[in-house]
């Protein structure tokens, strides 16, 4: 007696889901690893040399972390109350920060003790970086100044008091040691050079400016502040080229990948979004559990570090092209009972004889019910499953056997409503269309004698009866443009024919349907 064959469910695409390079690149990461930080993490900076450590800034502590260290490699705490912006110099052997008492500490990333110690802002310093030359430092505070210092002689050399507001974003020039950038909360972003008294060029972001971002040919400049993100022509006087509004609330922190050619943006609606910089299009996002301050990319985008308002680090690494082929290959098998008695890596010999167990098949429970020839059962079991290429399938099953009439018939009126509600809810996917077409002509035709018995059923086949000939209608405007589309493109004219010809059967089968709710309607 042959086997019971079970039900063959097909494999259809994912409707409306679009895998793309980027999907692949930054879907590419392992599960993030979360570090306990003692506050809100605010800052995040990567050193420029090998092996890549990063400083890590929150409450008065400046953590320094090993690219897959959970403990920190280094620790600086000489600070007196909250400290900021720890940054690396470019060489990877200083590291500056500012503190809320005022004062800028220099630290050796080899030492504990601060090299140099620079007082004269009066207000907590929320800005600091190096210049490119490696020998000064830009600091801006809340005391609206921003200033120039020189790292040998501690000594200040400039200072410009031109924003109105707390100045909290700031960035130094990586091809010019004379021009830096800052941003303040009276909205506005000035471009200083220290050659001059005052700024040379002004924009304004009409919110207070939270993060700023140089690109590498530094031709443009990134600014967010509140929900908006906008990017700035510096070539034509800082011209206004873009301005995103994808996020939900304020946007705190920014980045660019390795190749300069996603940007990426941050904020307190805990996503983190990146944009196409040829079209500024969102290619990908990132969920996150809580608010983000900060957040900064290893070079060559080996890893995603973020810091939150809740003191948590988040760090995800990218896999390894071993860990690929590891997750392509693995596959969950149980062990069998070989595996226990011999070993895993055991070998037969070469005069082994291997008896073979048979399998026992597990049915599911539509297929019980087939296999005891249920039909009716079988669909309502189909119906409950609530996956609609199931339920068409079975549907298949049974209209391959003749069955399916049968099945359809001597329904009450709660279990027919079950049934038309499935089918106003994927008569006109395409995917189930040729199979659900004649399941709907067979409950037209059983149930015509009981149509104005019940307002339910009533009800849901006018709404099917709309939904179809709303349908048709598409259809017939698709049909249209392909046909004009097939003019036009006339090299391309056997593809064409195999889209036109799938829409019209698509389309001769709803008017099949129409001319049934006509009939019985």
């Amino acid at each position: 007696m042959a086997s019971f064959k079970p039900t063959k469910i097909p494999i259809y695409p994912k409707l409306g889901e679009k895998v793309t390079p980027d999907t692949l690149y930054w879907k590419n990461y392992k599960a993030p690893v979360q570090i306990k930080e003692f506050g809100a993490v605010t800052s995040i900076d990567f050193s420029p040399l090998a092996p890549h450590n990063y400083a890590v800034t929150a409450s008065t502590r400046i953590h320094i972390y090993g690219p897959f260290s959970q403990e920190p490699v280094k620790t600086f705490t000489r600070f007196k109350d909250t400290a900021y912006s720890g940054k690396f110099r470019s060489d990877g052997q200083l590291l500056v920060a500012g503190c809320e008492d005022s004062v800028v500490r220099l630290f050796d990333v080899s030492g504990k003790v601060a090299l140099r110690v620079f007082k004269g802002h009066t207000k907590g310093v929320h800005v600091t970086d190096f210049t490119s030359d490696c020998y000064h430092i830009l600091t801006g505070s809340d005391d609206y100044t921003c200033r120039l210092w020189d790292i040998p002689n501690s000594t200040e050399l400039t200072s410009y008091k031109e924003h109105t507001d707390y100045i909290r974003c700031g960035t130094t020039s990586k091809l010019n040691r004379d021009i830096f950038i800052t941003g303040s909360y009276d909205h506005t972003l000035r471009v200083f050079d220290a050659r001059v008294e005052k700024s040379v060029m002004t924009m304004d972001h009409s919110q207070p400016v939270e993060s700023v971002l140089l690109y590498p040919s530094e031709g443009l400049l990134v600014s967010s502040g509140g929900r908006y993100v906008k990017v700035w022509d510096l070539l034509k006087g800082g011209q206004p080229l873009v301005s995103l509004k994808n996020h939900h609330k304020t946007v705190t922190c920014l980045g660019l990948s390795s190749n300069g050619q996603r940007l990426l943006s941050a904020s307190l609606d805990r996503h983190v979004k990146i944009y196409n910089t040829t079209n500024y299009k969102v290619v990908h996002n990132f969920d996150y559990a809580a608010s983000i301050l900060s957040l900064a990319l290893a070079p060559d985008d080996e890893s995603i570090v973020v810091g939150m308002t809740n003191g948590v680090l988040s760090i995800k690494h990218r896999k390894s092209p071993e860990e690929k082929q590891e997750v392509a290959g693995k596959q969950r098998v149980r062990p069998v009972y070989r595996v226990f008695v011999k070993g895993r890596n055991y070998v037969p010999k070469k005069d082994d004889f291997f008896v073979s167990k048979p399998v026992k098949s597990h049915l599911a429970k539509y297929d019980k019910q087939l296999k005891r020839f249920n039909i009716s059962k079988a669909l309502d079991t189909a119906l409950e499953n609530r996956k609609p290429d199931i339920t068409v399938a079975v549907m298949k099953e049974l209209d391959r056997r003749g069955t399916l009439k049968n099945a359809l018939a001597g329904r009450d009126e709660q279990n027919l409503s079950q049934l038309l509600n499935f089918l106003i809810g994927n008569v006109v996917d395409p995917r189930f269309t040729p199979v659900l077409v004649t399941a709907t002509e067979m409950i037209l035709d059983i149930y015509q004698a009981v149509v104005g018995q019940s307002s339910v059923v009533d009800r849901q086949l006018v709404r099917l009866q709309e939904l179809v000939e709303r349908e048709i209608d598409y259809q017939q405007d698709l049909l249209e443009v392909l046909g004009m589309l097939d003019t036009l493109f006339a090299t391309s004219l056997p593809r064409k024919e195999v889209i036109l010809k799938t829409s019209c059967i698509l389309s001769i089968n709803l008017h099949l349907v129409r001319n049934s709710f006509i009939l019985y309607l």
